[in-house]
């Protein structure tokens, strides 16, 4: 079995306490762990620290925070009353007794202005090694490039306690090598640079999410306090999904979790199965509209899809095998049984105006029920530098960091989603690595630091490369392969990133030009009904055609292929929307309870006229 990641951070804990003056611990702080010490129960890592640095003989563990001060239950209250008083005439006070400050309201030594003398004056004149913990160093200091003259002084404080604290007798033992300071951080970069960078008496160390094997160990060891309707114990498959989905939980969520199924099994006679209850806790629904999915519904696909994207049947088939590879559970398989990519990744390019936004936002109210599932992005927006910042949040420091990336927090206020990225050929590159990771692992940490997941949304990218040379009359079969080759071309000659390329896959889907005049018929008369509605609403009137079929054939026949739909609705605003604006200013008094009537296309004037009846 491969060594776990907690006890190779700890394994290296104990080295560097036994060489190093002092040691940021950072990262998974503020979870709980297997305490090697303590016969393997499960300890907040605190707790293991301590534990750890006691058997590396240290003769007394002094725990400060600057909320409880210096934790007296820790503490040795002999070993520091005893301390020699200092030579110099600004001897720092070491106060009462620390075994008499429990009761006391104030607590001993809070103020950083108060400890960070003690601790020198400890180290100076101390005997004995002596681990000092310094926990939440998230709040110990501002921003490094602006540190206030007391920030500076805890800073040269520390500095000259850890040259002072540490043996450099090479023959001593590392029982013999002196004493430590060990900083706890959520976030190392907390911690000025210049405290640790280009040090020899510092180490860094980073304490990572659990692990495979952490996260299996925790499970079979609390089995029992799980209440699901699914048998793990007997299931090695079963178990094996589970523990792949706790990927990226702590041990701490993870007992939560536990705690969560026991809650809603009290509750009630029913218990959940555990993809359920993971949707329940990390979005706070319980089912997911994926698992709401069925047979029945995906064979109404390419209808439902059809009914609003018209003349584009081999892109509907191409996003239907994507839907049906994420129901099955087959998407990304090939890459990792873990399945934490997205549920789908798509890249529609074609000519302008022939449906591919509007395929996206069918797709989301298919899967997701709600067209507004569908969040859109338009990359142009974000063709300069730094735009990537925008996305995910700007680093800690900067303006507009609290407020967060406008993707990472799309996607954690709405998980269930399609995401759409349109014209992605005009965003920078940078962005382009962003969307690596998304691919790659599922996941993008936000400029917060917070993980967000990308497994339950469906990736669409939308672009127009090569739309502008493509000629209109190519074969169907013609303009796919060019515009599929001008998409590898652009990413791998122009960008220089195939690696993109190869995360999209055989996902390329090219649409073709809308040839069919009857197409162009059925777009028009499913837009005209918007206009029909309005009309309706806002004046109380019907819009009647003397002749519908002659009146959307001469729409069809003005609108060319190489402007698409959106040619398309221009023709209908100049022939139809413009004139009846006019009309309906004139009798606008008159209009309630009447028929507006369209008569015959004038093709004189290149519009219809209406009349009242």
């Amino acid at each position: 079995m491969a060594q776990e990641s907690c006890d190779l951070w700890l394994e290296r804990f104990k080295r560097e306490a036994g060489i190093k003056s002092a040691v940021i611990l950072s990262g998974n702080t503020s979870d709980i762990m297997r305490n090697p010490q303590n016969n393997g129960v499960y300890q907040p890592v605190l707790q293991v620290v301590i534990d750890t640095l006691r058997s590396c003989k240290y003769t007394s563990i002094i725990k400060w925070d600057r909320v409880d001060g210096v934790d007296p239950s820790l503490s040795d209250p002999v070993i520091l009353l005893n301390t020699p008083p200092a030579a110099s005439s600004d001897t720092y006070d070491l106060g009462d007794d620390l075994s008499d400050t429990s009761g006391s309201s104030t607590p001993a030594y809070r103020d950083p202005d108060e400890f960070f003398p003690y601790l020198l004056d400890l180290i100076r004149h101390g005997t004995g090694k002596t681990a000092f913990i310094l926990d939440y160093s998230d709040y110990l200091f501002g921003n490094a490039n602006s540190l206030s003259e007391k920030e500076r002084n805890y800073l040269a404080t520390l500095g000259k306690a850890l040259q002072l604290g540490r043996s450099y007798d090479m023959l001593s033992t590392a029982e013999e090598a002196g004493n430590i300071v060990v900083l706890v951080t959520k976030n190392s970069a907390s911690i000025p640079p210049s405290f640790y960078l280009n040090n020899p008496l510092v180490s860094t160390i980073n304490i990572p999410l659990p692990g495979h094997t952490e996260r299996e160990m925790f499970t079979k060891t609390n089995l029992s306090l799980l209440r699901i309707d699914q048998d793990l114990t007997h299931d090695i498959t079963l178990m094996a999904d589970f523990i792949d989905a706790l990927d990226g939980f702590t041990l701490c969520e993870t007992a939560q979790l536990f705690r969560l199924s026991r809650l809603l099994a009290s509750n009630s006679d029913s218990r959940m199965t555990f993809e359920k209850l993971i949707n329940l806790y990390k979005y706070g629904e319980k089912t997911s509209p994926w698992e709401e999915l069925s047979k029945e519904k995906l064979t109404q696909l390419e209808e439902r899809l059809g009914q609003r994207v018209k003349g584009q049947n081999e892109a509907i088939r191409k996003v239907k095998d994507v839907i049906i590879r994420a129901y099955t559970g087959f998407s990304g398989l090939q890459h990792s049984t873990k399945q934490r990519k997205p549920k789908g990744t798509l890249f529609f390019v074609g000519p302008t105006g022939v449906g591919k936004t509007e395929l996206a936002k069918s797709l989301a109210e298919f899967v997701f029920g709600d067209e507004t599932a569908c969040i859109r992005f338009d990359m142009s927006e974000y063709n300069h530098d730094h735009s990537d910042q925008r996305l995910v949040g700007a680093p800690p420091g900067y303006v507009g960091y609290e407020a967060g990336g406008q993707l990472t927090n799309a996607v954690k206020e709405r998980p269930f989603c399609v995401l759409l990225f349109d014209e992605i050929e005009k965003a920078d590159g940078k962005i382009l690595d962003k969307f690596l990771q998304i691919l790659e692992d599922g996941r993008l940490t936000d400029g917060k630091g917070e993980t967000v997941s990308f497994s339950e949304s469906i990736i669409i990218f939308t672009s127009n490369i090569g739309a502008a040379h493509v000629s209109a009359d190519l074969t169907p079969s013609a303009a796919r392969s060019y515009f599929i080759q001008e998409v590898r071309q652009h990413f791998i000659e122009n960008l220089h990133r195939p690696e993109l390329l190869n995360r999209i896959g055989d996902n390329i889907v090219a649409f073709n030009f809308i040839e069919d005049p009857a197409v162009f018929a059925q777009i028009a008369k499913s837009k005209f009904k918007g206009i029909e509605n309005f009309i309706r609403e806002r004046y109380k009137a019907e819009l009647v055609f003397r002749d519908e079929t002659t009146a959307f054939q001469a729409i069809a026949g003005k609108a060319g292929k190489e402007n698409g739909g959106r040619g398309l609705l221009n023709v209908m605003e100049s022939s139809i929307i413009n004139p009846l604006s006019e009309f309906v200013f004139e009798n606008s008094e008159s209009l309630a309870g009447r028929q507006i009537v369209i008569c015959q296309f004038d093709p004189a004037k290149a519009f219809f006229t209406f009349e009242l009846e």
